[in-house]
């Protein structure tokens, strides 16, 4: 409800009677009750607050106006806000100047653009940041406490709008934790057997950005492109879970677009790349426990100093938590053979044995923990590391499905069409979801995972990439080259303005969208305009 003076957000629960007031001058927020709200105020409806924020113009609310149910995980509805609108505490705009006006209205460009990117998912009931072996090892004090307080950090990317909500314990219940990733839900049968199949993957918003601009770790150790993937199964009261992980390769490099197609990374020299390196291990050892870092980036060309720096590191830190294996993904699977993937699925096989997976029995009781976890990575951690999750991700679901009792001794995933074009289709949307995300297109080799059969027992008949799916990859990196080169400086802006790492100063006299650019900055057009003009001269005047 919006009145002159102040915002009212009603809970619409049955039997709920409490109102958020937002105060539009002194930006207070309180609760109070539905009799207080004014009739002449303008009502509509609106699915969550996402937060507040502060842009030159002052104070910004923001909500979610539009979403589509995903499904349901264990009775909780989940949901994708589809859309948002971004309110402003200011009634007129009369006290900004011109240049402010501009600025303002550039930030809030920002913020619709971070906003327009797919893949926005909430919950009221369930706590969407969390894999299920986590939420199983909780304490009665944690099953107590709000969405918000529960949530992990790392996966909730309004944190930073809901800094002001989160300093207040009483209004949590209106605050939406949302998280950015990928979710899709299928109700299954196999042998006439039914079962609920999940994917979840969660994007971490610390180092968050977009592919050049954001490589390797910060200080605090947080990798870039950090994705959480779980992988879940309900039947008959039993839950299984599978999670992995992957992350930009984590020490201190950069890959700034510089035109070239694949500009060429580059190591940072000045730092102790140690520090950073260890931070990252300690903290995805407290989270997952044993980690087994599969690396698939190419071990000749500019990627192989990166690879070297990643075996030499993990062999100095000498951590017996940490193992390390190298696959040279493009040179093993070159000329479309496929079927070599194989031999990275039974080199990592007994490591993923003793792993395990999260399960959990109908009476609650846990069967099996997750003893650790696949940390994989190329360059991007797009398209390669995609393929090779879903290879593992697919072992595991063999093995939870056959100890759950839905498939028969001797029996494969393979042999389920119909449950093999779903999990096809699942993996090869989660790898577009993460892609358009990261790199702003589609992700490459979907192709692939969409129309090969991943268990790779029978790649050598059907492994084939379609004419289409080269066509298709050959537009996407068409489309990645110039969103790189001339477009993500804006996209990073606008993750960092959305998740604080940028803050607007309403008073700085400065503003950083106003830098004056030098004579080099002109100098490449001006010489490029006149060559041109002579060149079309010559062509018009020959004889």
């Amino acid at each position: 409800h919006i009145t002159p003076e102040k915002f009212y957000v009603e809970a619409c629960d049955d039997g709920a009677d409490d109102v958020l007031a937002i105060d539009r001058v002194s930006t207070e927020v309180t609760l109070t009750v539905k009799k207080d709200v004014p009739p002449s105020a303008v009502t509509r409806p609106i699915y969550g607050i996402l937060g507040t924020i502060r842009l030159v113009a002052g104070t910004y609310l923001i909500v979610i106006t539009k979403k589509k149910k995903v499904g349901e995980i264990f009775s909780h509805a989940i949901w994708k806000a589809t859309d948002f609108d971004i309110l402003s505490y200011k009634k007129t705009m009369l006290h900004l100047t011109d240049i402010q006006l501009q600025d303002n209205k550039v930030f809030l460009s920002m913020l619709s653009h971070v906003l327009s990117v797919d893949g926005f998912y909430f919950s009221t009931t369930y706590d969407l940041t969390h894999t299920l072996q986590r939420l199983a090892n909780t304490s009665p004090e944690f099953q107590e406490m709000s969405l918000l307080e529960r949530a992990d950090p790392r996966f909730v990317w309004n944190g930073h709008l809901l800094r002001e909500f989160a300093a207040q314990p009483e209004i949590h219940r209106f605050a939406t934790p949302v998280m950015h990733g990928f979710i899709t839900m299928h109700s299954c049968s196999i042998n006439g057997k039914c079962f609920d199949w999940l994917l979840i993957s969660r994007r971490s918003c610390f180092r968050a950005g977009v592919r050049y601009y954001v490589r390797g770790i910060d200080s605090e150790g947080h990798a870039a492109n950090f994705v959480e993937t779980e992988q879940i199964v309900h039947y008959k009261g039993s839950k299984a879970s599978f999670v992995q992980t992957r992350g930009s390769i984590p020490f201190f490099w950069s890959q700034r677009p510089n035109l070239k197609y694949k500009p060429k990374p580059q190591i940072s020299k000045s730092v102790n790349h140690m520090d950073g390196f260890q931070r990252h291990f300690d903290s995805q050892i407290i989270s997952y426990g044993k980690q087994m870092i599969v690396n698939l980036v190419n071990q000749k060309g500019s990627e192989k100093p990166l690879e070297q720096t990643f075996a030499k590191m993990v062999n100095s830190m000498a951590n017996g938590m940490v193992r390390y294996v190298a696959f040279d993904f493009h040179k093993e699977c070159s000329r479309m053979r496929w079927d070599r993937l194989q031999i990275l699925v039974d080199q990592l096989a007994e490591q993923q044995d003793e792993f395990s997976y999260f399960l959990v029995d109908s009476d609650g009781k846990i069967v099996t923990q997750q003893e650790g976890t696949f940390r994989s990575n190329c360059m991007d951690c797009l398209d390669r590391t995609n393929v090779v999750q879903s290879l593992l991700a697919r072992r595991s679901l063999q093995a939870q499905l056959q100890r759950l009792g839905v498939l028969h001794v001797g029996q494969r995933i393979e042999e389920q069409a119909d449950f093999e074009k779903i999990y096809k289709n699942a993996w090869a949307d989660n790898a577009n979801a993460c892609a358009k995300q990261y790199a702003g297109t589609g992700a490459l080799k979907t192709d692939y995972t969409r129309q090969v059969s991943l268990s790779c027992k029978d790649l050598l008949g059907t492994g084939k990439r379609t004419q289409w799916g080269l066509i298709m990859d050959g537009w996407n990196s068409l489309i990645r080259y110039y969103k790189n080169n001339f477009s993500d400086g804006f996209r990073q802006d606008a993750i960092d303005l959305f998740l604080g790492n940028y803050s607007v100063d309403e008073v700085e006299p400065a503003s950083p969208l106003h830098v004056k650019k030098d004579w080099k900055f002109l100098a490449l057009p001006i010489i490029m305009v006149v060559a041109f003009s002579m060149c079309i001269i010559c062509l018009l005047m020959a004889g």
